[in-house]
Order: structure tokens, then C-alpha cells, then sequence
């Protein structure tokens, strides 16, 4: 039996449509990837970046390292892969270290 009346939601209901009304799906996305950071990353990268950001699909990561700045240079885009894979869809295009 529903307690709910016909006018009336849940707060998850509520809560998805103004999500979807205010458009901000990807924005959502992006933070649960840089919260997601350590996990995609390993401990010993993520003790090191200093930075996480997203803009126009690109992930910016910067470090305190310039030999694992060059080692992360080699695997961009397998850490692009990783990232979307979390992402659960092609999110990021492009991964910059700094």
C-alpha cells in the first residue's frame, strides 16, 4: 500500500528530476571521478597529486613529481580508460598531466 497521494514524490524522485531539469547529469559525474581519484589511481599517485579538475572533457591532474609527471605522460591513455570505464561512459577525451 502507497502512502504516497497522486501530487506527492519522494525525495529521490524530487531530487532526479531537478538533476535532469538543471542539467547537471555531467557535473555530477566529473566530481564522483575526482572523488574516485585514489581508487582509479593507487594510493602512491594519489599521495602525490596535488590537483584534480575537469574542464570541456579534459582531466588535469597535476603532481608534486616531475619522474612521475613523465611516468603518468606514458599511460594517459590508459588512465583515460580507467576513468571513463568508472565513469560508466566516454566522459573524458583528453587526460594533462602537469
Amino acid at each position: 500500500m502507497s502512502y504516497l497521494h497522486s501530487n506527492e514524490k519522494t525525495l529521490g524522485e524530487v531530487i532526479k528530476t531537478l538533476i535532469e531539469n538543471y542539467h547537471i547529469q555531467d557535473k555530477l559525474k566529473e566530481i564522483r571521478l575526482i572523488d574516485a581519484w585514489e581508487q582509479i589511481a593507487g594510493k602512491m599517485i594519489a599521495k602525490h597529486t596535488l590537483n584534480l579538475s575537469i574542464k570541456k572533457r579534459v582531466f588535469y591532474i597535476e603532481v608534486d613529481s616531475a619522474a612521475l609527471r613523465n611516468e603518468l605522460n606514458y599511460s594517459r591513455e590508459k588512465i583515460k580508460t580507467k576513468l571513463n570505464k568508472k565513469a560508466g561512459e566516454k566522459l573524458i577525451d583528453e587526460v594533462v598531466i602537469r
